[in-house]
């Protein structure tokens, strides 16, 4: 039975440019509120797999996203963000693009078609066992993704797959198969839309669930997050004067001096007690 995408099937809308604008956002705003019925429905999977990465990460391991395009773009951006807001070394997640960095403002001609390139890239990184590859390919079909997951598995690499058709390419090559069926694009075959959409979704859940379990959040707080702005250091603050009963230019003292919520918590604490301690 041939392989059908219905990521690229013709959108289930036509005529696009004679419809008022008003129709056009109602119409994309329906398509998609079926994005998140979409990623529900891939749950137990991409419970598995935070799973497996949290057993893996706790032992020095690592996450790869890899993609082309849009997906390799939404990626990157996913491992960029983990840095600021839960204050883990940007070696931690890493995001590849097909193209390298070129790749996330231009097009990069024939660079998803390279079927040994994405292992190539992976390598630079002395990628082992504790690591995870998650391949990110709305299609299913990319060659840079299907190829570097191939190689993964031969190298005893768990390798997850995020894609928008059922029975795809790179979900048969991958440990876990991530499928988030959301239909045809508004546009047909526009898959930075809905598909795009779903990608971003799983990600923020694959790696916010695997940070609060990794200890980066404490009860609901992005207390490990960088200080890189004065909007920060406000939230830091505000967020030192609620957990220790502090006042804001006291807790705000302490937030900059120790440069995390969490060290400067931990810390006041722990200078407290040991005056208690003294006093006794």
């Amino acid at each position: 039975m041939a392989f059908v995408k219905i990521s690229e099937q013709p959108s289930l809308y036509n005529d696009l440019e004679q419809k008022p604008v008003a129709e056009i956002l109602h119409d994309i705003n329906e398509e998609d509120k079926k994005v998140a019925l979409a990623v529900e429905k891939a749950l137990p999977q991409i419970e598995k797999l935070v799973t497996e990465i949290v057993k893996r990460m706790k032992r020095g391991g690592r996450i790869f996203y890899i993609g082309a395009g849009t997906s390799g773009r939404l990626g990157v951006l996913d491992a960029s963000e983990i840095p600021p807001t839960f204050g883990m070394e940007p070696t931690w997640v890493i995001g590849l693009i097909a193209g390298g960095d070129t790749a996330l403002r231009n097009p990069v001609e024939n660079a998803e078609d390279d079927t040994r390139q994405g292992w190539l890239d992976l390598k630079a990184y002395d990628i082992c066992e504790l690591d995870t590859v998650i391949g990110i390919a709305a299609s299913g079909t990319t060659p840079y993704v299907i190829g570097a997951i191939e190689e993964c598995r031969r190298h005893g690499i768990l390798t997850a797959s995020i894609t928008s058709n059922p029975d795809a390419p790179v979900s048969e090559v991958s440990d876990i198969p991530i499928e988030m069926i959301v239909g045809p694009e508004y546009v047909t075959g526009s898959s930075r839309m809905k598909s795009g959409t779903g990608q971003k979704m799983i990600c923020n859940m694959i790696t916010t669930s695997v940070m609060i379990k990794m200890g980066r959040v404490k009860g609901n707080k992005m207390v490990n997050m960088q200080l890189s702005n004065a909007k920060l250091v406000d939230r830091g603050t505000r967020m030192v004067s609620e957990e220790l009963g502090l006042d804001y230019d006291k807790s705000r003292r302490l937030l900059l001096m120790y440069g995390s919520v969490k060290t400067a918590v931990d810390e006041f604490r722990a200078h407290s007690h040991d005056m208690a301690e003294a006093n006794c």
